[in-house]
């Protein structure tokens, strides 16, 4: 397969509602579309999920699009690609970090390759779910009132399981009030690394809510105190931020620093790191979730995909596109019905993307 284009598009769009967590608020979305384009016109479509600011992890939008130009989009242009494999694992395996800039486009490629394949990246992937369970990401609200409306909102629309976002000072007081109204709902804390090991009483206060699991309550690099902490707590910890990479997660799992593992396409590097990692997880018996990065349909798509893997085994972040977007760059829109969305079956990530749309939100765009 050999790649004679590649486009990028920087795209803004309005956020429908400001999202808070432990590290910000978010208004809108400002990222990057990766288009590839093969020597018989068929494209592949990717997103690169890095924030403006360098507040989830190091990479930025600006540093992205400065890997994609002057490093990996010269490498793919250069190279006959046989399989989407051979791209981290061959072709970007010199170059180091920068796994969002990465992702980006070992995904484009892979939509490109499972089209000329005839079949859904979901199957090209080793997924067997028809559809897929899905929950919803609360942010931090005005109040706790709030917070428990939205959930009422989200419960009868049939999401089935809560995460909220947590912080010192919003945390114990707003779980037992969400357990007070909700005793039985599958429900989680988010800490997006707000916490050290000087709260483990704080943290070891929330063993009492039945909560399904804490999601990185330590620093973002961290696996040595998250095992310290994971052997303190009945509530089993999930890693998100601190898995970058299937080497990190086995070094996780042999030292004990969670029991579940947050997968995020983006921060791993891409689609054939996470399969490897998924692959890993399941031989330890370490339960999967896919995360989100208030991704448009065409991230949220790939992580459609990848959620259709066996060992992803508990509701993601990809919620419904109306959740986020006025009107979302895709067709159709990501729906979701009683909790659950449909994988779609057709040729790559099964979604179309809108151009006139795609337009309509662009800010800049370079062909290479």
């Amino acid at each position: 397969m050999k790649i004679k284009q590649v486009v990028l598009r920087q795209l803004k769009m309005e956020l429908l509602y400001p999202f808070v967590t432990s590290f910000g608020t978010e208004y809108d979305r400002d990222f990057i579309l990766v288009e590839a384009i093969s020597d018989d016109g068929i494209s592949g479509w990717a997103e690169c999920v890095a924030m403006v600011d360098p507040f989830y992890n190091e990479e930025t939008v600006k540093t992205c699009w400065h890997i994609l130009e002057d490093h990996l989009i010269p490498i793919i242009l250069q190279n006959e690609i046989e399989h989407p494999d051979e791209v981290s694992e061959k072709l970007f395996s010199h170059i180091r970090g920068n796994y969002m800039a990465k992702s980006a486009l070992e995904g484009a490629i892979w939509d490109l390759y499972a089209k000329k394949q005839n079949t859904s990246l979901a199957s090209l992937l080793g997924g067997t779910k028809k559809k897929i369970d899905v929950g919803v990401s609360i942010g931090i609200k005005d109040s706790m009132d709030s917070t428990i409306e939205v959930i009422a909102s989200r419960l009868a629309e049939g999401y089935k399981r809560f995460k909220l976002k947590i912080k010192p000072g919003w945390d114990i007081e707003l779980i037992d009030k969400v357990r007070k109204a909700y005793p039985d709902i599958p429900l989680m804390a988010d800490a997006n690394s707000a916490y050290t090991l000087r709260d483990i009483d704080r943290l070891k206060a929330l063993d009492d809510y039945n909560l399904m699991m804490i999601e990185q309550p330590l620093a973002y690099h961290d696996i040595i105190d998250h095992a310290e902490l994971q052997s303190r707590l009945r509530t089993p910890i999930c890693l998100d931020e601190s898995i970058h990479s299937f080497e990190d997660a086995r070094k996780a799992i042999k030292l004990g620093s969670c029991k579940i593992i947050n997968i995020k396409i983006g921060r791993v590097g891409g689609l054939t790191e996470a399969s490897k990692i998924h692959d890993l997880s399941q031989e330890h018996g370490i339960p999967l979730w896919c995360g989100g990065m208030l991704e448009s349909g065409i991230g949220r798509a790939h992580n459609i995909a990848i959620t259709s893997l066996p060992n992803f085994t508990l509701p993601g972040d990809t919620a419904a596109s109306s959740l986020y977007w006025a009107e979302d760059i895709i067709e159709p829109e990501v729906t979701v019905e009683n909790g659950t969305i449909t994988v779609p079956d057709a040729p790559g990530i099964g979604y179309e993307p809108n151009l006139e749309k795609i337009e309509k939100y662009m800010t800049h765009s370079k062909t290479y």
